[in-house]
């Protein structure tokens, strides 16, 4: 065999293994029972350091030296080799068993400290986590930027101070509309009533397979917070419920079912190697976004989700235009996962200067609820009446996610561009979307964006896909017309 073909075959058992432990952490996520948290972590610490060990192999390392790409495949695949060992050489073996094992710890912690509003139960966990993604970041950094160590984890090609200075373009165009909105004569009715558990999961099914995913190879159970789990022939989704809120549940569910849609499309000939998975994250937020956002929460869409609510529900006390309204409802809420579009980039905002303070050492955990609450209540004008809808409510830090939060906003941005570029080839979309029909917009984003995987960088995948450089700009666009229209302003 040819270096090229042992990379090839060391990959594929590599990926394959990576998914196996992505599957143990579905299954805390979801079915484990509540007394195997420890095991769980000591399961992940061996899991990683097999890995670790894979990844690391000096063997690999003389093959990608000698290594010649058959193909453009091929050299994708060393690239994104070369890349993952040349980061996971920095990080002894030792620190990433450790990692393993303190987050999946974490992560019950955290579920138990949000379930009881009680941060010090979380404090001392959340410090070792940051403690040890710190010294990671330091051993990736190499004397550079700690944060811009992390981030490239998910978001290649990118760094704190471009999203910086994209979130300081983004945030008065943001504000400026919000207080227009917020200010506006007209202000939505919501949604009220119950709504039963079991019919909002027939329709979140119903919503699934609309938008084409595909169960045989895929499934959706219930979780704390909403993910998406798994590449290639295993795509998993969770939701949640709330009786008397079932845009959380029917959102979140589309939500997912735009990361699990890109999973599932890519190019089956990528499979078992780092092409056959999402190429970063702001990309993959990009489908979940576009999914959620520019085609469920369009006009055209929630008219065909009224009627289904209806015939599931009974009367819902609103027209298809009210009703359209209700799901684009602008108010001020604590919570980032149920935020409207107007919002949500500004709770990322905070997240991402919080979380860059964090891995600084500019900001220590013990002061991490002060400074979120000092924060929150600046930027939104309402103070954080308890944990869960403060810095408890999300489940990334615990899981030592630092760096992931920035990709959120940048899906949106890729998203508003993807949008653009969609109705430019489709202009007749709308039709489609109100026949709930929304599989001829993501037939649209299978063939420019998710066949090809990790084939192409993450900013040129879009680029591929769009036509143009992304920009903040189509989003921006897109949020003041849709919401000019709702509110009349």
């Amino acid at each position: 065999m040819s270096a090229f073909d042992n990379i090839a075959a060391h990959e594929r058992t590599s990926w394959s293994l990576a998914q196996v432990m992505g599957r143990l952490g579905w299954d805390q996520e979801t079915v484990m029972p509540r007394g195997a948290a420890e095991q769980r972590g000591e399961e992940m610490a061996a899991l990683e350091e097999v890995l670790h060990a894979r990844r690391t192999d000096p063997q690999l390392g003389e093959w990608l030296a000698e290594a010649v790409a058959p193909d453009a495949k091929g050299e994708a695949l060393l690239r994104h080799v070369r890349r993952s060992y040349g980061r996971n050489t920095r990080v002894p073996a030792r620190l990433a068993s450790e990692l393993a094992r303190v987050t999946s710890v974490a992560q019950s912690t955290w579920a138990e400290a949000r379930a009881k509003d009680d941060v010090a139960h979380f404090l001392p966990t959340l410090a070792r986590v940051i403690a040890l993604k710190r010294e990671e970041a330091a051993a990736l950094a190499q004397n550079g930027d700690l944060y811009d160590a992390l981030l490239a984890d998910y978001e290649p090609g990118i760094t704190g101070d471009e999203i910086g200075a994209m979130f300081a373009r983004m945030r008065p165009r943001l504000v400026a509309l919000r207080e227009k909105v917020l200010g506006a004569a007209y202000q939505p009715k919501p949604l009220t009533g119950s709504f039963g558990r079991e019919g909002q999961l027939r329709l979140s099914t119903r919503l699934a397979q609309i938008y084409g995913y595909d169960f045989a190879h895929g499934r959706i159970d219930m979780a704390v917070h909403p993910f998406s789990s798994g590449s290639g022939g295993d795509v998993r989704i969770t939701t949640r419920v709330a009786e008397t809120d079932p845009f959380n549940c029917l959102y979140s569910t589309i939500h997912e079912v735009g990361h699990a849609c890109y999973e599932q499309s890519i190019d089956p000939d990528y499979r078992y190697s780092p092409l056959g998975e999402g190429v970063s994250m702001g990309v993959h937020e990009s489908q979940s976004r576009i999914y959620e956002n520019q085609l469920g929460r369009s006009k055209a869409l929630t008219g065909w989700l009224h009627d289904q609510m209806s015939a599931e529900f009974g009367d819902l006390g609103m027209d298809p235009t009210a009703f359209y309204g209700a799901v684009n409802r602008v108010q001020p809420g604590y919570i980032r996962t149920e935020s409207d579009e107007v919002q949500y980039n500004l709770h990322i905002m905070m997240r991402f200067d919080l979380e860059r303070a964090l891995i600084a050492g500019d900001l220590s955990p013990g002061d991490l609820e002060t400074a979120w609450n000092d924060r929150f209540l600046a930027d939104f004008g309402v103070a954080v009446d308890r944990p869960s809808n403060g810095m408890l409510q999300d489940v990334h830090w615990s899981v030592g996610l630092f760096g992931y939060f920035p990709t959120y906003s940048l899906g949106n941005v890729y998203a508003g561009c993807l949008m653009k570029a969609l109705r430019a080839d489709l202009p007749d979309i709308d039709a489609a979307l109100a026949a709930g029909q929304p599989t001829v917009a993501t037939a649209w984003l299978r063939e420019k964006l998710q066949q090809h995987g990790g084939l192409r960088e993450p900013r040129d995948t879009i680029t591929q896909a769009c036509g143009f450089e992304p920009d903040e700009g189509p989003l921006l666009d897109y949020l003041e017309a849709k919401f000019g229209a709702i509110y009349g302003v």
